[in-house]
């Protein structure tokens, strides 16, 4: 088991062939990593592991997964939502958090490095555990009104054609960044 959960259920974690499941897939991993943020903040004992797998995940699996927002599963919503859904309002807001995301999660590696560097925990650190605190707090917000709004509204929404375009768009994605020298 690592900081952000056991990854050796990979068979049964759903992949981008249905993309809204993996969609909600990674924001159980994402609630994951706020817990380990949150339980970080209060460690009182070094151990690099947790602090080394949030760091990776944040970099790699956050950063992908708001490109795969932005870039495809938001437009695409904007395209399918009748008008009166009120879409909208809701993803420019959702693309905006995503903005502030970036910045608090520059901090959040920032602290989460010097903790490697100088092998303390978080409290070693100038503002570190708000800094931690304050990313998860923000993060479980983001990722309520995701569920609660946006996925809901998909399913309903996407037709077959746009969850296939989708599913491929995200498996491109993945191969890239897993690509040698990508």
């Amino acid at each position: 088991m690592n900081a952000i959960g056991d990854r050796d259920d990979v068979s049964r974690r759903p992949t981008p062939h249905d993309p809204i499941e993996f969609i909600l897939a990674e924001h159980l991993n994402h609630r994951r990593m706020c817990r380990a943020l949150e339980a970080l903040a209060d460690a009182t004992d070094f151990d690099a592991a947790p602090i080394a797998a949030l760091v990776d995940f944040i970099r790699f699996d956050l950063t992908l997964h708001v490109i795969d927002e932005e870039e495809d599963f938001f437009p695409m919503l904007r395209k399918r939502c009748a008008p009166d859904d009120e879409i909208n309002e809701v993803l420019d807001r959702l693309s905006s958090e995503h903005e502030q995301d970036k910045a608090l999660s520059v901090r959040v590696r920032d602290v989460l490095n010097a903790c490697l560097i100088i092998r303390k925990p978080p409290h070693a650190i100038e503002d570190g555990p708000e800094a931690l605190r304050s990313f998860a707090q923000h993060e479980m917000q983001h990722l309520a009104l995701e569920n609660a709004v946006v996925v809901p509204l998909a399913r309903r929404r996407f037709e077959p054609a746009d969850l296939q375009e989708l599913s491929m768009r995200l498996l491109a994605r993945r191969r890239r960044v897993t690509a040698p020298g990508g």
